[in-house]
């Protein structure tokens, strides 16, 4: 009877013992499948400058060994320039638990912002984050977010522009008034202009419809037209430079990619390394070699001359 009951002990030990192993082998296994970190990238829109940016981004990742699909999900959002759908992608990054968030673009990551206090949130090219309301100090920022600044060499793209037109008395500057760093690269633009003597005539747009009235009507004030750092007028570039061409007027554009649109000449920064930066943001964070609070926000130094062809 004492065997029998002994027996049956050992069994039920053993059947427990299996029944435990099963339950934490497949929890272990999900763990492993959940330690792949996943990585959400939000861009504005599509046009040639922040295509590279992405492009930087992703060579960046797997230069550092992380190959999407087999050891980091990255997922990839394009707002196609909708404010829903900014709001919406950066709710679902939050949702999915991503590890890093990446904003290309200010208004991305505005709404990143918006959608999340903790995850961290890497800018990828923004202009002027403190000017933005982003972050509070470039060099300590404080709270979730850290990155990229694509601040434009403006006193060496105002002295080009001096070099191509010697009785250059008048420039003509074109924005999208809801963009914070075009807005706030025209008004340096605009300072700097005004303390060498040059007149400056400033208009503003809402959307790319309304480039064909408002760039028709500035460029006959104007000598020559300046487009800070601007993606929806960046998505217009062929429009405007196609218009200033009728009277036979120059566009010097703030990104280099716009002159492959028609500007004619800038000094500008490499979007593509801008988007190497950004992915090495990110890649200090995946492996917990950088926090965004005390990490200074990028500015690259390094200007390239280009023109047209």
């Amino acid at each position: 009877m004492k065997h029998t009951r002994r027996l049956y002990i050992t069994l039920v030990a053993l059947t427990a013992f299996l029944v435990f192993a099963f339950f934490y082998t497949g929890h272990t296994d999900a763990k492993k499948q959940n330690a792949i970190p996943k990585v959400g990238i939000l861009q504005l829109m599509s046009h040639p400058a922040l295509d590279q940016i992405n492009k930087g981004i992703n060579d960046t990742l797997k230069k550092h060994g992380y190959i999407n699909g087999k050891n980091i999900k990255i997922e990839f959002q394009n707002a196609q320039n909708d404010q829903s759908n900014l709001r919406t992608i950066s709710k679902q990054f939050v949702q999915d638990n991503v590890d890093v968030a990446v904003g290309i673009a200010t208004p991305s990551v505005q709404s990143l912002k918006n959608a999340t206090s903790k995850t961290p949130i890497v800018m990828g090219a923004v202009t002027d984050p403190e000017g933005a309301g982003i972050i509070s100090n470039n060099k300590k920022p404080g709270g979730n977010i850290t990155g990229v600044s694509d601040q434009a060499p403006l006193k060496a793209q105002l002295n080009l522009m001096k070099q191509v037109i010697p009785n250059l008395k008048t420039i003509g500057i074109i924005y999208t008034s809801s963009d914070a760093s075009a807005t706030s690269q025209m008004k340096k633009m605009k300072k700097l202009a005004s303390q060498q003597g040059i007149k400056v005539e400033i208009s503003s747009i809402n959307s790319v419809n309304d480039i064909q009235q408002v760039a028709s009507s500035l460029i006959e004030k104007s000598q020559t037209i300046y487009v800070p750092t601007d993606n929806t007028v960046a998505s217009g570039m062929k429009l405007l430079t196609s218009i200033a061409a009728k009277q036979n007027k120059a566009v010097f554009p703030a990104a280099t990619t716009m002159v492959k649109d028609g500007g004619l000449a800038t000094v500008g920064l490499s979007q593509y390394e801008l988007g190497e930066k950004t992915g090495e943001h990110v890649v200090r964070i995946l492996q917990g070699k950088e926090r965004t609070a005390t990490t200074p926000v990028t500015f690259i130094k390094c200007n390239t001359k280009v023109r047209q062809n």
